[in-house]
């Protein structure tokens, strides 16, 4: 395995802690533990979830792609103030409420090609663990108890505040704890709260009661990864108090507890705000993908440098969807281009000659790895593989796919043919490492972007085939006008028609408006 090791690319990433980028050594030769803070479920998840699974699900496929064995911790925060707000607002039992939304989590991450994580443990079934670490931490001298409640002493930590570089004077009660003069400091916080009617509640030596929110992490990581491990992931709001308080409660519980790189996603923002639901300017994941293919949500979101904010607005979402529709149907084309050929070749029985791969797609195709590899190791840099070098690669299947179409000698014909099929195997393995390459046949995806364009569009395909042979009549009875009126519109609804000898086809794309479109000479 060490030697496996040493023929991986030299990885970089971005250590919050140290503030630079730096080479990832795993702490075991070959193998990687990584841990990534998870949902509260007690609602749909955000974009701004997805954003954060998505980024860390690229790492997770990048690592097992360049031969670590990864065991990926994500939790289920299903004991939490909000979660048994909410299911007070509905009458509902809170760990009943929290268990469906962990499901409703899981299916949305399945629609967006997240691969599931090693382990998924939930608050709920590691109470002893949690209750464990909290009675080491107080037998270590940091945490006091007050009426029940147990706090962990700040004061008992000289390095708080190293993560997110807050000065002792900066810092506040935890976001989600209201300030208590019972506190011996006001930026304490609490490893267990003491329990109130009406709420779930777990016996301990300090009463029934139920952990804080920062608690649940350090004990369940250190289970799964024990106490020193490799990376630790989340978005950038949780660097404080959140993962400021992991570290301090986990080193307070085992000195010697660290994790070599801490990593954080950026914020989606909405109108250049962060979205949250705080706010009220979130969209849910279901929302975007009832409208759009869930692979072009996660186009969107790989299309930024994970550590950069994104903007979400509805443009860029057509943008993603389009760029997905031209992928699938470049490989679609392909695929059928490659069967037909492979179908019609040696009928007579004899043996083709040997044919060499032209050299601009031995060109292409270098420079793809080549690409992939450099951008990937330097911090995943996605933006630049989806928008440069898998583009050149589009771009010179289907410059070869259409000379496929027309008059070619046998031996021309057999050079292309062998090329395209040389180029799709680095195409598809980097889709494939990078999440976008859909367990659904390619006919498959295309016809499900289709099915959200006619959605987005208000229209059913019998509709729109109706409106297509009512321009084909006007185009036949030479009123023109009226044909680019049916065309205009459809654009604008994010159809576009194309004439193909006698035949008109259609495919999604991004809506332009009427006084945008460019006139047709003639249509």
């Amino acid at each position: 395995m060490e030697k496996q090791q040493q023929q991986v690319p030299e990885l970089k990433v971005y250590n919050s802690m140290t503030r630079q980028k730096e080479v990832f050594r795993s702490k075991v030769a070959g193998k990687v533990g990584m841990y990534v803070c998870g949902v509260t479920a007690y609602d749909f998840s955000h974009i701004g979830h997805a954003r954060a699974y998505v980024a860390f699900d690229v790492l997770f496929r990048y690592l097992k792609h360049l031969g670590y064995e990864v065991v990926y911790v994500r939790n289920f925060t299903d004991v939490d103030d909000k979660i048994i707000r909410r299911a007070n607002e509905l009458g509902e039992d809170p760990l009943d409420l929290s268990g469906r939304f962990c499901q409703e989590f899981l299916d949305d991450m399945s629609d967006l090609q997240c691969l599931p994580p090693t382990h998924q443990p939930r608050v709920s079934d590691h109470m002893e663990k949690i209750k464990d670490m909290i009675a080491q931490i107080i037998s270590n001298g940091c945490a006091y108890t007050v009426d029940g409640d147990v706090y962990f002493s700040v004061d008992s930590s000289p390095n708080y505040g190293r993560l997110s570089g807050r000065k002792p004077d900066d810092n506040r009660a935890g976001e989600r704890v209201a300030v208590d003069s019972r506190k011996q400091n006001p930026a304490d916080f609490a490893l267990w709260k003491a329990a109130k009617p009406g709420e779930p509640s777990w016996d301990s030596h300090w009463g029934r009661g139920r952990p804080g929110w920062h608690i649940e992490c350090s004990a369940m990581s250190a289970d799964y990864l024990t106490c020193t491990f490799d990376i630790h992931g989340g978005g950038q709001d949780l660097i404080f108090p959140h993962h400021e308080n992991e570290i301090v409660q986990s080193c307070a519980a085992v000195p010697e507890s660290n994790v070599s790189y801490w990593m954080h996603n950026g914020f989606v923002t909405s109108n250049d705000e962060k979205m949250s639901k705080s706010l009220g300017n979130f969209f849910t994941i279901r929302e975007v993908t009832k409208r759009y293919h869930p692979l072009a949500l996660r186009y969107f979101l790989m299309g930024t440098h994970y550590r950069s904010p994104v903007n979400y607005s509805i443009s860029q979402i057509e943008i993603a969807s389009d760029a997905l529709f031209y992928v699938y149907q470049t490989l679609q084309d392909c695929e059928d281009a490659l069967s037909q050929l492979r179908e019609g070749s040696n009928k007579d029985g004899t043996e083709p000659k040997k044919v060499r791969t032209l050299p601009d797609v031995e060109e292409c195709i270098s420079k793809l790895r080549n690409d992939f590899e450099t951008k990937m190791t330097d911090d995943l840099h996605t933006p630049t593989i989806l928008n440069a070098s898998l583009q050149e690669a589009y771009k010179l299947m289907n410059n070869y796919l259409n000379q496929l179409k027309k008059k070619q000698q046998k031996q021309q014909k057999l050079s292309i043919t062998h090329s395209l099929n040389e180029l799709e195997k680095p195409v598809k393995e980097v889709l494939n490492t990078l999440g976008l390459l859909s367990a659904s046949t390619y006919s498959e995806v295309l016809c499900q972007l289709k099915e959200k364009a006619l959605l987005r569009a208000d229209l059913t395909e019998d509709g729109l085939l109706r409106l297509i042979e009512e321009r084909a009549e006007a185009r036949r009875n030479k009123e023109f006008s009226r044909g680019d009126e049916i065309r205009h519109d459809l654009t604008a609804k994010g159809i576009a028609l194309m004439d193909v000898g006698k035949e008109t086809v259609w495919r999604p794309c991004v809506p332009i408006e009427k006084e945008q479109q460019v006139p047709p000479s003639s249509t």
